[in-house]
């Protein structure tokens, strides 16, 4: 059984966090099979899953459809779900309330992007409530408008220090990890050399603590656009592209149902 405290156990005992994101219960299912460390029902569903351009279209209600599905088909995992845009930002309250949601739909914690004082509040109220939050700093997708879109954080030593100070502020607040996406390896070295909770790097080198990836993203499913942080570990796409051609052709040439497929008085 994973839980938040498999997070600090590996990186005390020097071991890599590996974690994937999951959207449905079957993926979840192989994912728990795989023995994962954490599974992240993250935002990015908005474009993977829903066709969305961005994240800032998925609601709250929509993501709990998801972390439901995704909790059914991995209930040993540890699963974070990620809080989507403005359901956290305009009052506290309404952020714990939202977060809570997260936790009956099947969630065993919740993801919050950037860090001012009141994300600081928000995640020490839901640390209190018993609600573990992962941070997330570097690129934060939901603020891509105000920071000129998808750009490499953390590549001169000020903005290094800026976002360690930020990372240091997660971690006294209660965060149990905190993501680093999008910024040079050895900015990503030196934030997590210099706390004392894990990180989880996309983009950000080999140096964190762990690694998360979108599982479409390594699986050749989702093929709109592809990161550079992404190794594809299979190509999904042409699979399922080959199978729905084979079938269609065996429909037409009235090949499929045979024998085999069929039922007889």
């Amino acid at each position: 059984m994973k839980t938040v405290n498999t997070f600090q156990k590996l990186k005390d005992n020097n071991e890599k966090i590996a974690m994937l994101t999951a959207y449905d219960y079957s993926t979840a299912q192989v994912l728990e099979q795989a023995d994962i460390d954490a599974i992240l029902v993250g935002d990015s569903l908005a474009m993977v899953a829903l066709g969305y351009k961005d994240t800032y279209n998925i609601s709250i209600d929509e993501m709990l459809i998801f972390v439901r599905a995704v909790a059914r088909g991995a209930q040993k995992s540890f699963i974070i779900g990620d809080m989507p845009f403005m359901s956290y930002n305009l009052s506290v309250e309404q952020g714990l309330e939202n977060a809570a949601k997260m936790i009956k739909a099947g969630a065993s914690g919740v993801k919050l992007e950037g860090c001012n004082e009141h994300i600081l509040h928000l995640i020490k109220r839901c640390v209190e409530s018993g609600i573990p939050v992962l941070g997330h700093l570097g690129f934060t997708p939901q603020l891509m408008n105000t920071i000129g879109g998808h750009k490499i954080q953390g590549k001169t030593k000020d903005k290094v220090e800026e976002i360690l100070k930020s990372a240091k502020k997660l971690e006294e607040a209660g965060c149990f990890a905190v993501v680093l996406e999008l910024m040079p390896e050895e900015s990503a070295k030196y934030i997590t050399e210099n706390l004392n909770i894990p990180t989880i790097g996309i983009g950000a080198g080999k140096y964190c603590s762990g690694q998360i990836v979108v599982t479409d993203d390594i699986l050749g499913k989702f093929t709109d656009f592809a990161p550079k942080f992404v190794k594809k570990y299979a190509d999904l796409h042409d699979v399922v592209l080959n199978a729905a051609e084979e079938y269609i052709g065996e429909v037409k040439n009235e090949l499929f149902p045979s024998e085999k497929e069929s039922f007889f008085a």
